[in-house]
């Protein structure tokens, strides 16, 4: 097990290119499964949890060459489906959060998908029925093995069929599994409710440009014909929104001059405004974002009445929950207080017991609220001995430890590396006193 050595205090300069999306990798990669033909993918993560699924895709029989950095080419021309009843599939598909959204591309072009119960960050309960009830509108049979926790679904007699329904939540992944389902579905699928991320509006288009038929990308109402066959494509994954976030809050957290190039401001949505009422200043130069050095620290603003500023997380286009955690522990510095709302997850906020034994103020309401009091810079974090309970609190507890006095130690950086892509060699770049040691 990996553990980072970070000396703190330092402040960071210079230029930063974000990494690409993780979160639209993973749909994006599931997708390969629904044509025989060949896709190539560019910008690619080379993260943990991406590399998982690839390696998975190649057990299921799937083609992969890699051309450069970060681009792949995939062909699922010769798929092994009874490979997704062997006990090595069991193990390796309960490993990764991911894997769930291989289900709809192999229920609709081979007749059905399996999968364990998924792993991935430990932040509390994750349903899995919107996936589920999707396919079952589509006529899939649906089979659980509570013994194990293996879930299954199979195509009937009479095939998928499209059809109406109104999901119970604007689940980006069920959303993904579902229209990647309905594509090959027979007649038109209506999905009200859906979400609508760029990520998700990534997915459609890809697929449009496969052959599939999707109207109403970028809305919460999709409409799907479906189509007997897709065809290949090439596809360009957006840069991580998450990781451009976490890199706004860094910058201002360790009040160093940080330039994120490319960033795509189209697709930030609420980011930038959210991060602006905690008081960081931000330029949109080009489609870059510059965030000077905050020498004199950010100020906290207050609702229109003078009460506490809250900030909450909400399906798109509201505020993603991956960046409350950065938001929590950028506050900790701040002048002024904050009240964090986690409202989707209910154990993301457990991490903070590592910021209070660093000298934060926080006072945690309950498992979905959290209330900081900003020292405004007046009394620095200490270092000490934390671990990653998972990727964005484990990215939080980084940006504490480069701000804070003294060298602290964060164990378990696996779970930082399941969503950061060299993240110390990129903040030695930038001037960081950072380790990586076994």
């Amino acid at each position: 097990m990996g553990v980072f050595k970070i000396e703190g205090g330092i402040r960071l300069k210079g230029d930063v290119i974000p990494q690409g999306a993780k979160n639209e990798a993973l749909q994006i990669l599931c997708a390969v499964l629904l044509t025989p033909e060949k896709v190539t993918i560019n910008n690619l993560p080379d993260i943990i949890d991406v590399n998982k699924l690839i390696t998975l895709l190649k057990n299921l029989g799937v083609k992969v060459q890699r051309n450069d950095k970060g681009s792949f080419t995939f062909q699922a021309d010769e798929v092994d489906v009874d490979y997704l009843e062997t006990e090595a599939f069991k193990k390796e598909g309960g490993s990764l959060r991911g894997s769930i959204m291989i289900v709809g591309p192999l229920l609709a072009r081979f007749g059905k998908g399996y999968i364990p119960k998924p792993g991935g960050d430990k932040i509390g309960r994750r349903r899995l029925d919107t996936h589920f009830e999707g396919f079952i509108n589509l006529g899939a049979k649906f089979r659980y093995n509570r013994e194990d926790h293996f879930y299954g679904v199979e195509q009937t007699a009479e095939g998928l069929v499209g059809a109406d329904m109104l999901l119970d939540e604007a689940s980006v992944t069920g959303t993904a599994n579902i229209v990647m389902t309905a594509v090959l579905a027979k007649g038109i699928t209506t999905i009200y409710n859906a979400a609508c991320e760029p990520y998700l509006q990534q997915l459609c288009k890809m697929l449009n440009s496969m052959g599939a038929k999707i109207t109403g990308v970028g809305s919460n109402l999709l409409t799907i014909e479906g189509v007997t066959s897709l065809g290949g494509c090439t596809h360009r994954i957006l840069p991580d929104m998450i990781e451009i976030g976490s890199w706004i809050g860094l910058a201002a957290m360790t009040r160093s001059e940080i330039t994120i190039k490319n960033v795509s401001w189209e697709n930030l949505g609420l980011i930038p405004a959210t991060f602006r009422k905690l008081g960081i200043t931000l330029e949109k130069r080009g489609d870059d974002i510059y965030i000077p050095e905050h020498a004199d620290g950010y100020q906290i603003k207050t609702d229109i009445d003078g009460s506490i500023l809250t900030v909450a997380d909400a399906p798109w286009p509201g505020f993603t929950p991956d960046l409350l955690s950065i938001v929590l522990v950028v506050a900790t510095q701040a002048k002024g207080d904050l009240l964090i709302h986690q409202k989707m997850f209910e154990s993301r906020l457990f991490f903070v017991d590592k910021l209070i034994d660093m000298g934060a103020k926080i006072m945690l309401c309950d498992p979905h609220r959290a209330v900081v009091m900003g020292h405004n810079f007046q009394s620095q974090l200490k270092a000490t001995t934390m671990s990653s309970p998972d990727i964005r609190a484990g990215i939080s507890l980084l940006i504490a430890a480069l701000s804070a006095k003294g060298t602290s130690t964060i164990q378990n950086i696996e779970q930082i590396d399941r969503g950061y892509e060299r993240i110390d060699e990129r903040l030695r770049a930038l001037g960081a006193n950072i380790i990586r040691e076994e």
